[in-house]
């Protein structure tokens, strides 16, 4: 059963299930309309985007392009003490003026018309600003104070760099809640980051999709041989679910089991007891963390997924390309102090995850699936009645609480 529920005035028709905590309908993946209005009022609205790590540009000077949104961006270190985030379009033609991932500059200049500005975003230069022997130039009224670079806001909190669009996002913090303070900061603690590494790849998928993914721990000792095998994130592990008081964010909680079966895993068709790893090396996990947990996958709405996977430490930014797909840009990191045996453990362990990663390489194919059901049948419905159809912590992951969360967040936003 259905109620019309319709879209913003000017939008395509659309209804709403009825049972909205427990149903969601399959156009939310692909009407483009749907898609426009996200970029709008999620992208570049109230929301913290992840920009990156503090440590990828350690000199002042020392850039990164990114792209927040649909909108690229540069990252750059501009002061000793300060990092900026700049829209990397230039304020005269919107040129594009930073090309490669990576650089360094004394200032940012746009290669079409030289107009030259300072790391922080200022405008500072403009050639034949004055004319030529009293020829041309720019108006009397042209000020280079109103004509800089589009510049965020910007935080950055124990290593992570965070931008918003809005001024009325509120301050990071508050933006996690206190709940989530504690879990962000469990990990992300203020020791000094390092980079292990990088992998990319496009999925052919809604961007939601991947929100959704990582806060359904439904999903993850049934898909995932390896983790249903070497009991890494099962169902019959002591696992916890947890969300912020909006809904929007979202961790998944586990500990360690081992490789052998159960009562409870009748249900498990993909458990392998006589899987056996070539290199068990890759399953050389050390307790590094407060608590028995050795699991929390955090995932920051809208962007970002902030991994703990034992030993395995990540982030993987969301960059939406269009509703149907979106690039997936994992960072793989460790701590700056970390001993070299701990840095290489951690390496190892990130063959885990990545676009071929034992486990990650099954969600970028199911999700292509998934949007390929969806597109089909943009008037069904997903059903999200695991563990009811409260929004609620719980102590076990039989659960979908987590998506239902996001959707009511989602759906507030959104006006629908």
């Amino acid at each position: 059963m259905t109620t019309a529920m319709p879209l913003p005035e000017g939008k395509s028709a659309r209804v709403w299930p009825a049972d909205v905590d427990a149903a969601v309908p399959y156009w939310v993946y692909t009407d483009p309309q749907v898609y426009a209005e996200e970029l709008h009022k999620i992208w570049y609205g109230p929301h913290w985007l992840y920009a990156g790590l503090e440590c990828e540009i350690p000199e002042v000077g020392d850039w990164k392009t990114t792209t927040l949104g649909e909108k690229p961006c540069v990252m750059v270190r501009s002061g000793e003490d300060e990092i900026s985030v700049v829209e990397n379009r230039c304020a005269h033609k919107g040129v594009k003026f930073c090309q490669s991932r990576f650089g360094h500059s004394k200032e940012l200049i746009c290669p079409y018309h030289q107009w030259s500005y300072a790391l922080n975003g200022d405008l500072q230069g403009v050639p034949f600003r004055r004319g030529v022997k009293r020829q041309g130039g720019m108006p009397a009224d042209f000020d280079l104070k109103d004509n800089g670079l589009n510049k965020l806001h910007v935080e950055v909190v124990n290593g992570v760099v965070w931008a918003t669009f809005s001024d009325e996002t509120p301050t990071f913090r508050e933006y996690l809640g206190e709940k989530f303070w504690k879990h962000y900061t469990r990990v992300y603690d203020g020791r000094k980051l390092e980079v292990l590494g990088y992998n990319r790849q496009h999925i052919p998928s809604n961007w939601k999709q991947m929100q959704e993914n990582i806060k359904d721990p439904y999903h993850a000792g049934l898909l995932h041989v390896f983790f249903a095998t070497f009991g890494l994130f099962r169902a019959d592990q002591k696992s916890a679910v947890d969300i912020d008081d909006h809904g929007r964010h979202g961790i998944l909680i586990s500990r360690k089991g081992e490789q052998k079966a159960s009562e409870d895993l009748a249900d498990v068709r993909n458990f392998q007891g006589d899987l056996v790893l070539e290199d068990p090396r890759v399953m050389d996990v050390v307790q590094e963390f407060p608590g028995e947990e050795t699991v929390g996958m955090i995932t920051i709405f809208p962007s970002v997924i902030l991994q703990q996977q034992v030993n395995s430490l990540t982030t993987r930014q969301i960059v939406p390309k269009g509703p149907n797909g979106f690039d997936f840009h994992w960072t793989h990191w460790c701590y700056a102090d970390d001993t070299a045996e701990m840095k290489l453990r951690r390496t190892r362990q990130a063959n885990l995850f990545g676009p071929a990663g034992f486990v990650s390489a099954d969600d970028g194919e199911v999700l292509e699936m998934t949007q390929q059901g969806a597109a089909g049948s943009p008037d069904k419905n997903m059903i999200l009645l695991m563990g009811g159809r409260e929004i609620e912590p719980t102590e076990h992951q039989v659960t979908e609480t987590a998506v239902r969360g996001m959707w009511r967040y989602w759906r507030k936003v959104m006006g629908l």
